[in-house]
């Protein structure tokens, strides 16, 4: 197979789960482990595949592996010149309950817990189908990776949680290059063409049945290219102006962490096929955004243990909440932002902070009080908080605000750090709605012969809140399940 040579550099140039191209010296938290990469060469552009993938995120990686691992012959198309999309960006890691790194750290887990943490941070708003087989299917998914080379055995956790499940690479890195590194890498390895600058723009179909897709490539005249199925995994629209004005004007303004592709085709597409759509005014706003690019501070420095200060030094939420309640605390807030707070241990602990650094976003002291001068919030107030922070730690007590989780240490390791944030704009829980065999539904909730959905471009899932961690977990596993129900209807011949 001819290939092109391309740099991959993580499809980014902020960083988070959602989470804009950049240059190869332009290196985010997402992309750590990105190395040079290959994409399939226009002239190898055949007129049919058995099924068709539209977009190279994790979702769509996933699904091409598994049904070429299951006899098909996918073919995946990128409209962005990289592969990765908002997977790239993603930072702090992957859920997921019962696993096997969980039970050698003896961290007692189950599916029931899981599900219901899910189900209470979304305010019982999720589709309890889809979160059931989430859930129950994720341990798997982390085997399935491991399998292919992808270990994520470093634990930490995410707000409104009560276990350590979100994983990550051994060196607790951030999750994003990793994964796409090691996605492409088995697409390589199976000789799955994958073509980049390559923008679907219609959905086909044929006596109520997918048959294919209208693409263009690098530019070139419209090409239409049949197969027996197709699977959307595009998505969502956290960079689409106009659709975040048609379903949420209220949010007009909000930097975003999205990667600029992030526009919400899919489900435009979907749409014009008669496809149903969920929850289109759900987006979340990520509470921990650097403002100047839109770049996510993962949550993993609160899972490790970092704290948020207001103008006056002082705490004023429980940090691990779920992210629309810290969000809404930090909007409350005279000037609507405030300072992750931390200090050498959390660094240490949480990679991404060298990223966050060499952007020049990471305030340093020597001292509390040196940092409190960087900072411009009152010395003794700082020292104040810090103290009471740390003996909360020592007593797992934290009586201001009832914060249980990311407290295995406290902040007392020189240097001290801190970064300013402000909420914005990160992830679109509506889109397409589908069953959990992945078929994309009509209005009439049939399912459209041939026609899948995997990741953001779906909704449902996540309700009116998703939970940090959630999105690559759902990437993997439904990915995984577009892949193996399309090349059942592929083989079935239906």
């Amino acid at each position: 197979m001819a290939l092109s040579a391309l740099l991959l550099v993580g499809c980014s140039n902020n960083g988070a789960d959602s989470d804009k191209d950049t240059s190869s010296s332009d290196k985010t938290e997402a992309d750590s482990g990105a190395s040079e990469q290959q994409y399939t060469d226009p002239s190898e552009l055949k007129d049919s595949y058995d099924v068709i993938i539209v977009g190279a995120g994790g979702a769509g990686m996933t699904a091409a592996i598994e049904a070429k691992d299951k006899g098909l012959n996918p073919v995946i198309f990128e409209k962005m010149p990289v592969a990765g999309g908002n997977t790239s960006k993603s930072s702090s890691g992957m859920n997921a309950s019962e696993t096997k790194f969980q039970k050698e750290e003896g961290i007692e887990d189950s599916n029931d817990a899981f599900y219901d943490e899910t189900l209470k941070g979304s305010h019982d708003t999720n589709d309890k189908e889809l979160l059931r087989f989430f859930v129950v299917h994720s341990a798997d998914a982390i085997d399935w990776l491991d399998s292919n080379g992808i270990t994520l055995d470093n634990l930490t956790i995410t707000g409104g949680m009560s276990e350590k499940r979100t994983h990550r690479p051994t060196d607790g890195s951030a999750i994003g290059g990793y994964l796409v590194d090691g996605l492409l890498h088995n697409v390589h390895e199976r000789e799955i063409p994958l073509f980049v600058n390559s923008n679907v723009t219609e959905i086909n179909e044929k006596d109520g049945v997918v048959d294919g897709v209208t693409v263009t490539v690098q530019g070139e005249e419209p090409q239409l290219i049949s197969s027996k199925a197709v699977i959307i995994t595009t998505g969502g629209f956290g960079a689409s102006k106009e659709l975040i004005d048609k379903y949420r004007p209220d949010l007009a303004g909000y930097v975003t962490t999205n990667q600029e592709g992030s526009t919400g085709d899919g489900i435009t597409m979907i749409e014009k096929v008669g496809g149903q759509t969920v929850d289109m005014d759900q987006i979340q706003i990520h509470p921990t955004v650097q403002q100047d690019k839109g770049v996510l501070i993962g949550e993993v420095v609160r899972g490790e243990g970092a704290i948020l200060v207001n103008e006056d030094g002082t705490r004023f939420v429980n940090e691990l909440d779920t992210r629309d309640k810290v969000s809404a605390a930090i909007n409350e807030q005279p000037n609507k932002d405030a300072y992750l707070v931390f200090d050498q241990g959390v660094r240490d602990r949480a990679k991404a902070v060298d990223f966050y650094d060499q952007q020049g976003y990471v305030e340093t002291g020597k001292t509390v009080e040196e940092l409190a001068e960087k900072i411009n919030v009152p010395a003794d107030a700082l020292e104040a908080t810090l103290e009471n922070w740390n003996k909360a730690v020592s007593t797992k007590d934290d009586s201001d605000f009832g914060r249980t989780t990311g407290m295995d240490n406290d902040l007392s390791a020189p240097d001290y750090y801190a970064i300013k944030i402000a909420p914005g704009i990160h992830y679109t829980m509506g889109g397409v709605k589908v069953n959990t065999n992945t078929e994309v539904l009509n209005k009439d909730n049939q399912p459209i012969k041939g026609l899948y959905a995997a990741g953001e471009v779906v909704g449902g899932l996540h309700g009116e809140n998703r939970i940090g961690g959630n999105s690559v977990a759902e990437i993997i596993i439904f990915g995984r399940q577009a892949g193996l129900k399309s090349a059942e209807f592929v083989s079935n011949g239906e």
